[in-house]
């Protein structure tokens, strides 16, 4: 629908000048005033003009996951990625269980959208919730975004960084010497093993994770980046034993050296070792990272912009990250539009490490990102700054992806996956 746009420049700068001296006026509001501004006459919809969500609608893409387009009466799509691995159906019926708040009302007001879905839930929090609500609040901050004809970052206080510096996912030689021909300069493996770890494991074992990520260091030098990832699977002794031969080869990270539900624990292993110790994948919203921020169980947080509560609350999370000195590296093993949401949030904080990949977007955005030099260039779409290609898209349309479920060789247990 065409979009009203304000008169002349003197009636915008009263306005904001009018809104600006309203109390209690949060930083993102402020930031969008400040954008709005400047955007003027390119906004494709004035802040007077009606706008309202009319549906929510998500579907299953291949290999895992569950995108959401939030529809308005405008004509614009926000796009988020409400996903738990492993339990898409489930996050699907929690985003059509918020859906009757969200029809009819403004999509621009994102934060009071977020308290109004988190609160009034009066069970809070939790990896199926908040996951909902995180692929929500991407959408919002889309639409918001190309409402006003800007990135989101520019609504986050403009961009902190010129590039955004990615890893891949590489575990062996022949896949890290992939990723340096695509560009890549920074990666993640996990400690090479023979069989799942056992609480304490043999000498012999140890020896072998250790001389593999040697090879791997080896391979790519001392300029590039390595970060290993225990994935959480590790138990806090072996994690020690691991860690200490590590050390020399020195990682650029220590990713869930143990399961990240006893923050106490994590402590203990991160006093023990100069090597940085990251978590965040399995924490949510600001009062989860809170704990391990206060209690100093890692210097690299991770929160997943698919997890966590979206790009308003990791934006809040990397704010207080800031006052502990320690950097932000999103979590992302998901799709493009889980990427976008993590580019912008990274391209607006200053204590932004690296952004984790798995797809570019080729086969699912009409411009997949590039690598240049270990780096993304700074996107200018407006909003999340991506479209979703359908026609690519048509072949992965609905998976049935289940976690994989894994036991002991010897006597059948369960074991961490």
């Amino acid at each position: 629908m065409p979009a009203a746009r304000f008169q002349d420049s003197s009636t915008r700068r009263s306005v904001i000048s009018s809104l600006f001296a309203a109390a209690g006026w949060s930083a993102f509001d402020r930031a969008e005033a400040a954008v709005r501004q400047s955007a003027g006459r390119d906004a494709p919809i004035a802040a007077k003009d009606k706008i309202r969500i009319t549906k929510l609608e998500t579907f299953l893409v291949k290999p895992r996951w569950l995108f959401l387009k939030v529809h308005t009466n405008a004509g614009i799509v926000g796009l988020g990625e409400p996903i738990t691995e492993g339990r898409a159906l489930t996050c699907a019926t929690a985003v059509k269980e918020i859906e009757p708040y969200l029809v009819g009302k403004d999509p621009r007001q994102v934060v009071h959208h977020w308290q109004a879905i988190y609160r009034h839930a009066f069970y809070r929090g939790g990896p199926i919730l908040t996951s909902a609500l995180s692929g929500i609040d991407q959408a919002l901050w889309d639409i918001k975004g190309k409402a006003l004809g800007v990135p989101v970052y520019e609504l986050l206080g403009g961009p902190t960084r010129t590039r955004i510096r990615v890893y891949a996912h590489a575990g062996s030689p022949e896949s890290i010497k992939e990723a340096m021909a695509r560009g890549f300069t920074a990666f993640k493996t996990g400690p090479a093993k023979k069989r799942p770890a056992r609480y304490v494991e043999t000498p012999a074992a140890v020896q072998y994770a250790v001389e593999k990520f040697a090879e791997l260091r080896q391979l790519v030098g001392t300029e590039a980046d390595i970060g290993i990832d225990f994935h959480g699977a590790i138990s806090p002794a072996l994690a020690k034993l691991l860690i200490k031969g590590l050390e020399p080869y020195q990682p650029m990270f220590v990713e869930e050296p143990c399961q990240a539900q006893n923050h106490d624990v994590m402590a203990e292993i991160a006093r023990g070792t100069h090597l940085p110790i990251a978590t965040g994948e399995r924490v949510f919203t600001k009062w989860g990272f809170r704990e391990v921020l206060e209690k100093r169980a890692a210097s690299i947080l991770q929160p997943d912009l698919c997890h966590a509560g979206g790009i308003t609350e990791c934006r809040l999370i990397a704010g207080m990250a800031e006052a502990y000195y320690a950097s932000i590296a999103p979590h992302n093993p998901l799709g493009p539009i889980s990427l976008a949401a993590g580019v912008q949030l990274s391209a607006s904080i200053p204590n932004f490490l690296c952004q984790e990949q798995v797809s570019l977007g080729e086969g699912y955005i009409k411009k997949p990102f590039t690598v240049r030099e270990g780096y993304l260039d700074l996107p200018d779409g407006p909003g999340l700054g991506i479209e979703l290609d359908e026609n690519a898209m048509a072949d992965k349309i609905g998976h049935d992806w289940r976690n994989p479920e894994t036991y002991d060789e010897d006597d059948g247990s369960v074991v961490d996956w």
